[in-house]
C-alpha cells in the first residue's frame, strides 16, 4: 500500500460524466442525478484500510443527506485483476455488508477516476446543482491506526464524517464555502499497467 493524497481538482471544475455498471446490474449515468441539489462522488474500493475505518459513518451520513436532496455515487476504479478483493462480484456483498444507500459502480477502464484526478481511495467530491466542484478533500481527520503491515485498528477515532458534513451543510444553505479544504488521504488507487 502506498499512502497518497488527493490531486485536490481545481475549484469550479465541471462533473465528467460517466455511464458505469451497479452492483444492482445497472447502468448509472451523471443525469440520472440531474433531480439532486449536491452531487458527492466518491472512489472508493472494499479493501482499503482507509475506506473501511469510515464506512459506517459514510452510510449513516449518506442516508442523512439523501433525504436532503443530496445525490451520492461511489465508484471503484481498482485493477481487479491485480486486487481480486475489489471484484465486481465481491463489491456487490460488499453494498450489502455496509448498507450502503448509494449506488457502487466499476470503473473497469479506469477512465472516470482519470477524468477525475482521482488518486486515493476514498477521494471525495462536492459538486453544486450547475455540476461544478464545490468541495474535494478528506472525509474528516481520522485515520485508522496501523498495527504493522496490512493491519489497522479503526476503532480509536472513529470517523464522523466532519469535513464531509460541514461541506453539505454549507452548500445547501446556499452558502459558499470559506474554510480551508484538506486532501483526502488513503491508498493509491490501484492503476492498470497501462493506466500508470
Amino acid at each position: 500500500m502506498s499512502l497518497t493524497q488527493s490531486t485536490m481538482l481545481a475549484l469550479g471544475s465541471p462533473a465528467h460524466d460517466f455511464c458505469l455498471m451497479s452492483t444492482e446490474d445497472q447502468p448509472v449515468s451523471l443525469s440520472d442525478f440531474a433531480h439532486n441539489d449536491l452531487l458527492v462522488v466518491m472512489f472508493i474500493c472494499n479493501h482499503c484500510p482507509y475506506v473501511i475505518h469510515i464506512a459506517p459513518a459514510l452510510a449513516k451520513i449518506a442516508r442523512e443527506y439523501q433525504d436532503k436532496g443530496v445525490g451520492f455515487i461511489a465508484i471503484n476504479s481498482n485493477d481487479t485483476q491485480a486486487y481480486p478483493e475489489d471484484s465486481f462480484e465481491k463489491m456487490k456483498s460488499e453494498k450489502a455488508n455496509r448498507d450502503y444507500p448509494f449506488a457502487y459502480v466499476i470503473d473497469e477502464t479506469q477512465e472516470v477516476a482519470k477524468a477525475y484526478t482521482a488518486a486515493c481511495t476514498p477521494d471525495m467530491y462536492v459538486f453544486n446543482a450547475q455540476r461544478k466542484l464545490a468541495y474535494r478533500g478528506q472525509f474528516d481527520s481520522t485515520r485508522p491506526h496501523r498495527i504493522s503491515s496490512g493491519n489497522y485498528d479503526a476503532s480509536n477515532g472513529q470517523a464522523n464524517g466532519e469535513d464531509l458534513r460541514q461541506a453539505l451543510d454549507t452548500l445547501l444553505a446556499g452558502k459558499s464555502l470559506t474554510a480551508p479544504q484538506k486532501p483526502s488521504m488513503g491508498c493509491n488507487i490501484k492503476w492498470k499497467p497501462e493506466q500508470e
